[in-house]
């Protein structure tokens, strides 16, 4: 038996941002029963691994991370659980393979944690079923790791199953939380000085609040109206379900960034209609001409795949001719891996390595290049940051993001870390902008 009031714990995430938000809540849920989180895992009790599968390199990643715990289980006598994604999908084969983990947690059984820890955990308990509706903890524990910008889920789960993608097979169905839930949890986090919100969910733009019918652009509106948060983000979108109205909508608000991710994934009309996405080439462009008619100044960031099954040489072109036409902030770019329980994994694989490797190389280079005369456009000019904390690099220097996301990092005479800062641009670099701070706000 642990008593959890006697625990420590520690929990290492990979993953994405949803991810992240999910670590928050476990450690919500361990701290409000007694628990104590500490920084390294030899030093804890409990250790719990929070896992995305929607790549391999990430599965990867995971398991080796295992084996390195399976001494530190032998040495110290840790309680080892995995969450997330990776033990919705594979249940019974993670403990087949590795004895160490000693329960499992699919994503809508995060709940059930402190029950798991509070008995002897003797028949590796493996808890992975999920629900269609949304189950609300009213009491919205979180140990959120910022003091600055805060995430805030508002659906999970997608019902549209792209022919490369996981997220249905571990996720589940779309599920949206009631806007009122949501609308109260802003305005914790407001009461709490946080200055950013970013809502999270695998398809933001097609929630639909489940007591009253209002869609994403009505959510952006409420949330707009709320004293206290500054900068309201979201992700992710889909391009075949953003309409005209959450463009408009983004447009006409006071504290919704000009800035927006949205997954194109390929340049390529033929790759896109094998991948299952559900709009074209020139729709996806039509979105963007929309969105910088109202927006002029719009940062854009988006997800590239190279090397899907059928990929020519004549379509990975149309990829990189898109990124040169839009001109994006930023990308997140990949290599195709095979996901089980997905349509593509029925695919001839055809793109033989060393190509995926090659167009991958590719991309990234001609997205340096685009970004740097991006940035390059900045120095000079005086941009408004929200400071998030000090350089990973230099102690010295503050670091933060400006309403585009551009990360900026500078000099300030004071300490700025979670406000508001003008900053004037004075150098930069393919990623970053460096400058000097002048006056918070």
């Amino acid at each position: 038996m642990i008593e959890l009031r006697d625990i420590t714990f520690y929990i290492q995430t990979f993953g994405c941002q949803m991810n992240e938000n999910d670590s928050e809540r476990i450690a919500g849920l361990l701290t409000s029963a007694g628990a104590q989180k500490i920084e390294r895992p030899e030093d804890s009790r409990v250790v719990i691994v929070n896992t995305c599968a929607v790549r391999g390199k990430s599965e990867e990643k995971l398991f080796s991370y295992l084996g390195r715990l399976g001494a530190l289980k032998k040495k110290h006598g840790l309680v080892i659980g995995l969450a997330g994604c990776v033990g919705q999908l594979y249940r019974e084969k993670i403990l087949h393979k590795n004895s160490s983990v000693d329960f499992i947690l699919g994503p809508d059984n995060y709940h059930r944690l402190p029950e798991i820890l509070s008995r002897t955990i003797r028949d590796k308990p493996i808890l992975t079923s999920w629900s269609r509706d949304w189950n609300e903890d009213e009491r919205r524990l979180f140990l959120r790791e910022s003091s600055v910008s805060a995430y805030v889920t508002i659906m999970e789960g997608c019902d549209n199953f792209c022919a490369y993608c996981i997220v249905p097979f571990t996720r589940g169905r779309e599920k949206c939380r009631p806007l009122r839930a949501i609308l109260q949890e802003i305005q914790d986090v407001a009461r709490q000085n946080y200055k950013e919100i970013q809502f999270l969910g695998q398809n933001v733009n097609s929630y639909k609040d489940p007591e009253t019918g209002a869609p994403f652009e009505e959510l952006l509106k409420s949330a707009d109206k709320v004293e206290g948060i500054e900068w309201i983000r979201f992700l992710t979108s889909h391009p075949k379900d953003f309409l005209p109205g959450i463009a408009e909508a983004m447009a006409g608000s006071r504290h919704v960034c000009r800035q927006l991710h949205l997954p194109l994934q390929s340049g390529s009309t033929a790759v896109l209609e094998r991948m299952k996405r559900g709009y074209t080439r020139d729709d996806y462009l039509e979105t963007i001409l929309l969105l910088r008619s109202l927006m002029p100044e719009i940062s854009l960031s988006t997800d590239i795949i190279v090397g899907f099954p059928g990929e020519t040489e004549q379509e990975f072109e149309e990829t990189l001719s898109a990124l040169e036409m839009i001109g994006f902030a930023n990308i997140f770019s990949f290599r195709y891996s095979p996901r089980p329980r997905t349509a593509a994994a029925n695919f001839k694989d055809d793109v033989p390595f060393e190509a995926k490797r090659r167009r991958l190389l590719e991309v990234q280079n001609r997205q340096k290049a685009i970004q740097t005369k991006i940035h390059e456009g900045f120095v000079g000019r005086t941009i408004k940051v929200l400071c998030l904390g000090k350089s990973k690099k230099d102690e010295r220097i503050f670091s933060g993001r400006s309403e585009g996301h551009q990360v900026v990092n500078f000099t300030s005479a004071k300490d700025v870390i979670g406000r508001f800062v003008d900053v004037l641009i004075t150098a930069c670099g393919p990623y970053s902008l460096r400058g000097q701070g002048l006056s918070p706000t």
